[in-house]
């Protein structure tokens, strides 16, 4: 039964997926707005939706660990994993934007969250924790960068897709009416672009849930110890969501969402979520090291030097099996 729950799960996490990257685009293309921007908030933000359940239930119960590590854990199986696994599939573009601004973001993000973690840095004997006005301060931020993001990205022309054909062109000229196209070119309504991305949202949430549930249930009848399964399947399955949408992106040949969903993705589980369960209640690191917030430091380090290595802004398939050899030598740590 675990298993044809699992396969269910996977059915779920795909098809929503695929719904989500679908209707994204033609949100991206009815308000003309990048589909970097689309991947960077909506995508990103319902995505982590898993990790904002989780964290914050967690800091509701007082498990500030659970909170603070299925943040940590996410942001390094995001970049490390999933942009690894895409790079491999195919090279992920960097444009200027996300070099000069989204990319630096993400870096600092992972710097604020460091240097408001480790109190006991620069105030000798207080216990390392990330306070309430802590929090207050990430969320503040969090508006403003997403305010800024937009506002300086702008609207731009969305370019017409070359096997697109008259159904696209009609939708970039105005004269398909109130309807947009979709990746395929075809005609759709509002209302279908609405029902695609909840669906999908909700279809790679539930399917992830019920995919980590019967996973971890299999694991435990094999044997495996509940520490590993904490460390791999816990954070990966919260980031399911993330995993699926930013392939199934990538196939359709849209890699600004699926780079998007996971540097917004990951801005949004340090700044929007440590800050919404900071805010409820004070997080202590508990378990959670500084080696562990200097992983999620690297993450976005690396990722930006990517778009400066052998003069190509390009995360390539190199740098990928580099970002996949890396999260295994982490994992190794952790359960060393």
């Amino acid at each position: 039964m675990d298993i044809l729950l699992l396969l269910i799960g996977l059915a779920l996490i795909l098809a929503g997926a695929n719904f989500l990257t679908d209707g994204s685009a033609a949100l991206a293309q009815r308000f003309r707005v990048p589909e970097f921007i689309i991947g960077l908030t909506i995508v990103a933000i319902g995505t982590s939706t898993p990790e904002l359940v989780v964290s914050v239930l967690s800091a509701l119960a007082g498990k500030s660990d659970v909170a603070i590590g299925n943040v940590v854990g996410s942001n390094i199986f995001n970049v490390f994993l999933i942009l690894g696994i895409c790079a491999l599939i195919r090279p992920l573009p960097l444009t200027a934007g996300n070099i000069r601004r989204d990319i630096p973001f993400g870096v600092a993000a992972s710097l604020l969250l460091l240097f408001l973690a480790m109190d006991s840095w620069y105030n000798s004997g207080a216990a390392d924790r990330i306070g309430r006005l802590d929090g207050v301060l990430m969320l503040v931020i969090y508006v403003l960068l997403m305010l800024y993001t937009i506002r300086s990205t702008g609207r731009t022309a969305i370019p017409e897709p070359a096997a697109a054909g008259a159904a696209t062109t009609a939708a970039t000229t105005g004269t398909a009416g109130t309807a947009d196209c979709d990746a395929a070119g075809r005609p759709m309504a509002g209302w279908l672009m609405a029902l695609m991305i909840v669906g999908g949202l909700a279809g790679l949430i539930f399917g992830g849930e019920l995919f980590l549930d019967n996973a971890t249930a299999l694991a435990r009848r094999m044997g495996i110890s509940d520490s590993l399964i904490a460390i791999t399947l816990v954070a990966g399955g919260t980031s399911l969501p993330e995993l699926a949408s930013s392939i199934v992106s990538l196939i359709k040949g849209k890699s600004d969402m699926a780079l998007g969903n996971v540097i917004g993705s990951n801005i949004a589980n340090i700044l929007l979520i440590l800050g919404l369960s900071a805010s409820i209640h004070p997080l202590t690191m508990g378990g959670i090291t500084v080696v562990d917030l200097l992983v999620v430091l690297l993450s976005s380090v690396l990722l930006f030097l990517a778009a400066f290595t052998f003069r190509r802004r390009a995360v390539d398939r190199w740098e990928g099996a580099l970002f996949l050899l890396i999260y295994a030598a982490y994992i190794a740590y952790l359960i060393k």
